[in-house]
């Protein structure tokens, strides 16, 4: 049985590609399922053969709904990977809609330590990728379509043992300003914005990481005491992907219980 869209909010007829959407429990995966749930078909992206059963998981989940779904194994950090993704999606769907750049890498240590290896690969993903997929996806993106980055609140507070992880989405916050002119005017009114969410509770936190944010972080929140959400995130990409937040643009949106700094 199909599920019905919220029509405040529908996204009845859109497509939406969201990389790094593999796991069951990302922060991805929930997007991907919570824009499904509101009408649109939508590209499941992983890149770690690993993950392929689960990216079938939670694609099967949202097929179950009677929404469309198509899953792809591609690394965005690569252009001619980042180009195919678009591609396959674009003769599946016949456009794209919503691009939401979730996939993110990086390697905890400080910055002394950092290897060329690691600070390439998480540039890489973190910041080449969607520039890469923006590049391979505007002629196929009608006016008015949405592109959302997913960054983190961290990227403004300065914390410790990620120097490289919280630089590579610093990078990516000033390029959603920097190219909100270009996307807006110059290609139909597309708006690009970026969701910065505080600690969520996902699979992807190790146990050491989780044990951290708990001790430093949860205490920043101001309405409530917890970590967020995989909800609490996607429903914040749900209100921009909405007709409603058409005059957004250029953004970094702190999703984080209210977290000063970020």
């Amino acid at each position: 049985m199909t599920a019905q869209p919220d029509t405040f909010l529908s996204l009845q007829g859109k497509v939406a590609l969201i990389t790094g959407s593999g796991k069951k429990r990302g922060i991805g995966a929930g997007i991907a399922t919570t824009l499904a749930h509101h009408g649109a078909s939508v590209v499941i992206n992983y890149v770690s053969s690993s993950t392929a059963s689960s990216a079938a998981a939670v694609a099967e989940g949202i097929s179950a709904t009677g929404r469309k779904v198509l899953v792809m194994q591609a690394d965005i950090s690569r252009p001619e990977e980042a180009q195919r993704l678009v591609t396959e999606t674009v003769t599946a769907f016949g456009k794209i809609d919503i691009l939401v750049n979730n996939a993110g890498t990086g390697f905890p240590g400080p910055v002394l330590s950092a290897t060329p290896e690691s600070m390439a690969t998480t540039f890489g993903v973190n910041v080449f990728g969607p520039l890469y997929l923006v590049q391979a996806a505007i002629a196929h993106m009608p006016p008015h379509s949405r592109v959302i980055n997913i960054g983190s609140v961290a990227s403004k507070l300065g914390v410790s043992g990620s120097p490289i992880y919280l630089a590579s989405k610093a990078a990516t916050d000033a390029l959603t300003l920097a190219m909100a002119g270009e996307l807006g005017r110059g290609h139909g009114g597309i708006t690009i914005n970026t969701i910065s969410p505080g600690p969520v509770d996902t699979d992807g936190v190790p146990p050491a990481v989780a044990e951290m944010i708990h001790k430093t972080m949860v205490p920043m929140t101001r309405v409530e005491e917890r970590v967020g959400t995989v909800e609490d995130v996607a429903d914040a990409v749900l209100l921009l992907c909405s007709e409603k937040s058409r005059w957004i643009s250029g953004q970094v949106i702190s999703v984080s219980g209210g977290i000063v700094g970020g």
